[in-house]
């Protein structure tokens, strides 16, 4: 699923608008969270953060094989910002968001790309530094090697498809994921209302109700069990903390997958029954690269 190197900016700003109608029309969406259920999937794949980590996106398509499970769905998140770079610097990373427009086109109801900080941060042109360096002028960087003057374009496009990603997925009636948990929860109560409209500027800013879902990082008992009573779920499982051995259970509410590193986890949940948190951490498999 590697991204053709003669594609042409026409051909991916018409991938990207496809993708983006597609992420508004998609039948288990619900407002802003998708809902799984026996009725329509039998299972769902959740992954967390790659960071253009190419091996293990490719080992996601492997374990998902969605040609032949039919009623899987597949959940990604945050793929931009990391991976290899081009000659001048630019990331890379843009690739495999590109590829995540591609995947979503090909399996329209069965692949969803939820909202992440790191697109977001593209998204509201919020700076991310890392290691000393802009990942948002090296994305623009790399987007400029591939596209050169059609960079600006085909980057707009691609605005469009991260605007139109949902905000987190329900996986029957017990399981929440969502790429983070909002901090303070437990002190200031998480606006679950930006779930079932559409999110505003407002929620995208620093404070908001969709930045603090995908920026957060408090694992205290406490506080997830506040955001878990908000959103009417036992169990919640994220990205966005880094875990060097590929997953973290926090406490007894959540648990974090981390998907790109070398030990790489992912969980692979059934929509026939409510899972517990305990049932739930048995779902999570090592991703075999």
């Amino acid at each position: 699923m590697s991204a053709a190197a003669d594609s042409t900016a026409a051909v991916m700003i018409a991938v990207f608008r496809q993708a983006t109608e597609l992420n508004r029309s998609t039948p288990c969406r619900l407002g802003n969270v998708l809902q799984f259920n026996a009725e329509n999937s039998s299972d769902v794949l959740v992954t967390a953060d790659l960071h253009g980590n190419r091996r293990n996106y490719d080992a996601i398509l492997k374990l998902a094989d969605l040609d032949r499970k039919a009623r899987r769905h597949l959940i990604l998140q945050e793929v931009c910002h990391g991976g290899p770079t081009y000659d001048n610097g630019g990331c890379m990373s843009h690739r495999m968001l590109e590829d995540v427009a591609r995947l979503k086109v090909r399996y329209p109801d069965r692949v969803h790309f939820l909202l992440s900080n790191h697109e977001l941060a593209e998204f509201t042109e919020f700076p991310i530094m890392k290691a000393r360096r802009m990942l948002n002028v090296m994305f623009r960087l790399g987007m400029k090697e591939a596209y050169g003057d059609d960079a600006d374009q085909v980057r707009a496009a691609a605005m469009e498809f991260i605007g139109s990603c949902p905000l987190a997925a329900r996986i029957g009636q017990s399981v929440f994921v969502s790429h983070s948990c909002p901090e303070r929860s437990d002190v200031d109560c998480f606006d679950a209302a930006v779930l079932a409209r559409p999110y505003t500027q407002r929620d995208l800013c620093e404070g908001g109700a969709a930045f603090r879902l995908v920026w957060g990082r408090d694992f205290r008992a406490v506080n997830a069990g506040a955001f878990a009573k908000a959103v009417n779920a036992r169990c919640l499982i994220h990205g966005h903390e880094p875990c060097p051995i590929g997953y973290r259970i926090p406490n007894d509410k959540q648990i974090i997958l981390d998907c790109c590193g070398e030990q790489a986890y992912c969980a692979l949940l059934p929509t026939d029954r409510d899972l517990t948190h305990a049932q739930a951490v048995q779902c999570v498999v090592r991703l075999e690269t």
